[in-house]
């Protein structure tokens, strides 16, 4: 039996139309139908022409978001040695050597985004079947294993996402707030439509965009003409 849907999505999903919306049109009707009691963030929802099962169809990648996440990001770190001063004083939440993997081990997760550099990577590794499912397993590809943990933890409190497809070839990125501005939330998705085309993964065959929908964590979801997103030009939203 289907989900029953609530009044207030019934009349939220009668504003959206089944076509694709221009960029903007759809950040706008985002904002619209973004109704909730509380802060929603703006997802976008893409499907890509990939098939994770093989290595070479994979995605996996970090997007600077030019405007920010509009959330607070925790970032923890897994160091030793003047790491660990440095990455304190780099403005890191939580900072530990071994003591930090033992509370994590414990069920300690008081943290968004986990930074290790790569002397401890062996230590952490045991950390794996906690993290991963999580999403929050350090990785070289996503920024988060690496020495230079100072850069490291201002890229990430700036707006700085790890993302990934999933096993289907669906990428789900939060890109800003829906209080955002229309103006800003485009900055952001145009920001996140070229991170995906630089990452291109050398296997993907034929069609790589195949759709994509933006929406507000309780709104409905609105398609976005994939190629007006591509052909738009950063010059053009400053």
């Amino acid at each position: 039996m289907g989900k029953k849907l609530s009044r207030r999505l019934q009349a939220l999903l009668e504003k959206v139309e089944d076509r694709d919306y221009t960029p903007l049109e759809a950040l706008n009707l985002l904002k619209e139908t973004a109704t909730a009691k509380f802060s929603e963030a703006a997802e976008a929802h893409i499907r890509l022409g990939i098939d994770p099962k093989y290595t070479d169809q994979q995605l996996r990648t970090t997007v600077t978001l030019p405007k920010g996440t509009g959330q607070t990001v925790r970032v923890a770190v897994i160091a030793r040695g003047e790491k660990v001063t440095e990455a304190s004083n780099a403005g890191a939440d939580i900072v530990g050597s071994d003591e930090l993997i033992n509370e994590i081990q414990q069920g300690m997760m008081d943290f968004d985004k986990l930074i290790a550099t790569p002397d401890v990577m062996p230590q952490v590794a045991k950390l794996g079947k906690l993290l991963g499912p999580r999403g929050l397993m350090p990785s070289p590809k996503g920024g988060t294993v690496t020495f230079d943990v100072a850069s490291a933890i201002a890229e990430f409190k700036a707006g700085k996402l790890e993302f990934r497809a999933d096993r289907t070839g669906i990428v789900h990125v939060m890109f800003g707030k829906a209080s955002f501005t229309p103006e800003d939330l485009l900055v952001n998705l145009k920001a996140l439509q070229e991170t995906i085309d630089r990452n291109r993964p050398s296997g993907a065959k034929g069609r790589y965009w195949r759709t994509i929908y933006v929406t507000s964590t309780m709104g409905p979801s609105i398609k976005v003409d994939i190629n007006a997103l591509r052909d738009l030009k950063l010059t053009e939203l400053a």
